[in-house]
């Protein structure tokens, strides 16, 4: 399967060793992406569908806003760089890369203290109790990496019913990319949508989920006191510890229905 690299391993058990000769963990590798000739950014991440990936970044960057602005995108062969030429040939790459607290040092070119416009309350409640927990119940299911290797994160868009797009890799802020370049690809809007992730909510990730225009956060783990700030300030309905029939809100709660403030 793409994005797994087969290798043995031993396992303790019950006072013995047990060989497991067609085991496998998940790829990390470094890639770069290149912009217009030039070097953009450089991240460890799951060498597979590296299209999806470089497309996202662009776009949650505010590189490009469709496939239009795209001339040309070329994979190297040995899948550890992402050519890309726009249409755009002045655009230039910015300089002073953020290194954010995602897996494997994440990276963005944005001030993430600069105001966002807050995303608008008036849809609410628009995601269910009972349904937080079905969708995380959903995410589990559909993490076809998770389930072969471990040691991977998984994102998702859903309508709040089901799961419209997923994506699986080591970083957790890679997810949130390829989502947006899977969306992209497919021409799906992803403003109104919700975010599930298994990762913790970091900053960075409730930077790229304003910027899809996404109202909810779900994740299986924590909210960071950044990400819980700016999901504050941008009315960003943040929700950590998901499970069957537990979860926990952070900000927002009257996107899932209850009506107060915190």
């Amino acid at each position: 399967m793409e994005g797994i690299h087969p290798w043995a391993s031993w396992t303790w058990h019950n006072g013995q060793w047990e060989e497991e000769a067609d085991g496998a963990v998940i790829e990390e590798g470094l890639v770069r992406i290149h912009l217009n000739g030039r070097e953009l950014a450089t991240f460890m991440c799951t060498p597979y569908h590296l299209d999806e990936l470089a497309l996202g970044f662009l776009r949650a960057e505010g590189l490009i806003a469709s496939l239009d602005d795209v001339r040309m995108l070329n994979i190297c062969p040995n899948r550890n760089c992402v050519e890309i030429w726009l249409q755009d040939l002045t655009i230039e790459p910015p300089s002073r890369p953020i290194i954010t607290s995602g897996c494997g040092g994440g990276i963005t070119f944005d001030d993430l203290s600069a105001r966002a416009q807050p995303l608008p309350l008036h849809t609410h409640p628009i995601i269910t109790p009972e349904a937080v927990g079905n969708l995380m119940r959903q995410l589990q299911e559909a993490a076809t990496l998770y389930k072969q290797v471990r040691g991977v994160h998984t994102s998702a868009l859903s309508d709040g019913e089901r799961l419209l797009l997923v994506a699986e890799d080591v970083g957790r802020h890679n997810t949130i990319d390829r989502l947006w370049g899977q969306a992209l690809k497919q021409g799906l809007p992803t403003e109104g949508k919700i975010l599930v992730a298994t990762g913790r909510i970091s900053s960075e990730m409730l930077n790229k989920a304003a910027k899809m225009g996404v109202p909810v956060v779900i994740s299986r783990t924590s909210a960071t006191s950044l990400s819980v700030a700016l999901g504050h300030a941008w009315q960003i309905t943040v929700i950590g510890y998901a499970r069957h029939n537990r979860f926990r809100v952070y900000t927002w709660p009257q996107r899932v229905g209850l009506m107060k403030s915190f």
